[in-house]
C-alpha cells in the first residue's frame, strides 16, 4: 500500500511505501524535511455513499432500489373505454321512458347505474390526470381507492339532489344561487381525489370536472333535463 505525500516546500506530490509511515526524510525534489503520515493519519477520500433504499407508499423501505414502472397508454384500451361509454349513453337514452319517471323503481335504477359507471370514470380520468412523478396505483389497490372515490362522487350527486329540491329556485337570483352552490361540490371532489389517489388539487379538480360532465350528460340521457335547469320548473 502506498502513502500519498505533498511536500510543504515545493508542493510536489509523490508516493512512498507504507514502510516509511511515521518517519521523516528529505523531499527528493527540494530537500525540505517531510514527515510521512502514519497509516491511520491518512485522509481517505471515499466515493459517493450508497443511496438509502427507497420507500414504498406505506413507508416501508425497499431492500434495494426498485425501477419505476410507468403506466403505458394503450390505444386499444382507450378505444374500448370510449365504445363502452358510448354504449352506456345509448342504453341510458333508450331507457329514459322508465328512468325519467318519478317512481322508486326509476330512482333505484338511476342510483344503480350511477354506482356502476362511477368507478370506470374515475379510473379513466386518473389514467391521464395522475401525477407522473409518482408511481401509479395498480391492480387491487387502484380498484379499491377508485371505488372509494367513486362512492364519494356518487354521494355528491345525492347531495345535489337535496340541494336541487330545497335550495335552487327559479327567482331572479338563480345565477347567484349557482355561484354559491357549485364551488363546494368541486372542492370536495378535488380533495377526494387528493386523499384517495394522491393527486394534487388542480388535477383532482379536473378529475371531478370530467366525472361531473360525463354523468351530467348521462343524467340528460336519462330524461332528467340539463343540469343548469335544476330548480327551474318545467312548463
Amino acid at each position: 500500500m502506498s502513502i500519498f505525500v505533498v511536500c510543504p516546500g515545493c508542493r510536489k506530490r509523490f508516493e512512498v511505501s507504507e514502510q516509511f509511515a511515521g518517519k521523516t526524510g528529505p523531499c527528493p525534489n527540494c530537500k525540505t524535511t517531510i514527515k510521512i503520515p502514519k497509516l491511520e493519519e491518512q485522509v481517505v477520500i471515499h466515493g459517493p455513499s450508497e443511496a438509502p433504499p427507497g420507500k414504498t407508499r406505506t413507508g416501508r423501505p425497499h431492500p434495494k432500489p426498485v425501477a419505476r414502472k410507468d403506466a403505458a397508454f394503450h390505444p386499444g384500451i382507450a378505444a374500448a373505454i370510449a365504445a363502452a361509454a358510448l354504449g352506456v349513453a345509448i342504453a341510458t337514452f333508450l331507457a329514459r321512458p322508465i328512468l325519467s319517471q318519478p317512481t322508486w323503481t326509476a330512482w333505484l335504477l338511476r342510483a344503480l347505474g350511477l354506482l356502476l359507471v362511477s368507478p370506470p370514470l374515475v379510473i379513466g380520468g386518473y389514467s391521464f390526470l395522475r401525477n407522473d412523478e409518482l408511481e401509479p396505483y395498480r391492480g387491487r389497490e387502484l380498484y379499491l381507492r377508485a371505488g372509494i372515490l367513486a362512492a364519494v362522487y356518487a354521494l355528491l350527486w345525492a347531495a345535489f339532489g337535496w340541494v336541487e329540491n330545497t335550495v335552487l329556485t327559479a327567482d331572479p337570483e338563480y345565477l347567484f344561487q349557482w355561484i354559491l352552490v357549485a364551488p363546494p361540490f368541486f372542492i370536495v371532489g378535488a380533495l377526494g381525489a387528493l386523499a384517495c389517489l394522491d393527486m394534487d388539487f388542480g388535477a383532482g379538480f379536473f378529475l371531478y370536472t370530467f366525472y361531473f360532465v360525463s354523468t351530467a350528460i348521462l343524467r340528460w340521457a336519462a330524461g332528467l333535463d340539463w343540469i343548469w335547469n335544476a330548480g327551474v320548473p318545467l312548463d
